[in-house]
């Protein structure tokens, strides 16, 4: 569309001003000849170049979610570079799988960085932050926290609820059914398991909002890894369940951080 355009259609009402604000916010203007009433909006690429990242700039705009740092196997000075990059533009930082080493390195140039050993989340956060909504991560057993953790925490930095529900694997049944009034209440529940995945067939049966599921690496030789549990989940009668992949503790609270908003009518 034509600058022109949009600001015909805002006038007939055809476009809201927030979504004339949008388009022109996700676009530049270039010209078409010397004409001013040709003035074209066409799509940016918009990223920062560092050399060895290119930051997207814009992601927020796009998805609703700024960029996240996958910290593992950047060098100490490429993610600080990059952490403050970020921090400029956005006011906070969310990075997942990284080192102690690559913490102690961030701590002498960001004070405020807050690092957990058991998730491997490293973040610069803004005080204060509000979180809406309900989202209930469970974990089968306490040696699938680093991943519960993970996804628990990737859901609060986004600015969502979270209600954790820890250690409620089948083995000791009556545990999880125990709290079924508050997997019911949840608009979106997380379920972590290793062994043979049972955890979440389970849950598919007890709610009537979606359930996503994380397999873990953690179980004995047969487990291969995770991919006992990712099989058992993939092949489950229950409804409503959707499987992230192995370990994959961020891509499950990111989901359900979406499907939280989609159900408070919420953009934040």
């Amino acid at each position: 569309m034509t600058i022109k355009e949009i600001l015909n259609a805002v006038k007939n009402e055809q476009l809201s001003l927030e979504q004339a604000e949008k388009m022109l916010r996700e676009s530049e203007v270039l010209s078409d000849g010397n004409r001013s009433d040709e003035l074209n909006v066409v799509t940016k690429a918009h990223y920062d170049e560092l050399g060895y990242a290119k930051l997207d700039s814009d992601r927020r705009h796009r998805t609703g979610f700024a960029e996240v740092v996958f910290c593992s196997g950047k060098t100490c000075e490429q993610l600080s570079n990059i952490y403050q990059h970020i921090y400029d533009l956005e006011g906070e930082v969310l990075g997942t799988r990284a080192s102690m080493e690559q913490y102690e390195y961030l701590k002498q140039r960001f004070p405020d960085i807050i690092y957990d050993e058991l998730s491997r989340i490293l973040k610069l956060e803004k005080p204060d932050k509000e979180r809406v909504g309900n989202v209930v991560v469970c974990s089968a057993g306490t040696a699938d926290l680093p991943v519960a953790e993970e996804a628990a925490q990737t859901a609060e930095f986004f600015g969502t609820k979270v209600n954790r529900i820890y250690d409620v694997g089948v083995s000791g049944i009556h545990r999880l059914l125990s709290k079924t009034g508050e997997l019911q209440a949840a608009n979106c529940v997380v379920a972590v398991a290793g062994m043979e995945g049972a955890l979440p067939s389970v849950l598919g049966g007890l709610v009537r909002n979606p359930v996503i599921v994380v397999p873990t690496s953690v179980g004995y030789g047969a487990s291969f890894g995770g991919l006992s549990a990712l099989l058992t989940m993939i092949n489950s009668c229950a409804n409503g369940i959707a499987v992230v992949n192995i370990d994959n503790g961020y891509g499950a609270g990111y989901l359900a951080t979406q499907i939280n908003r989609l159900s408070i009518g919420s953009d934040r």
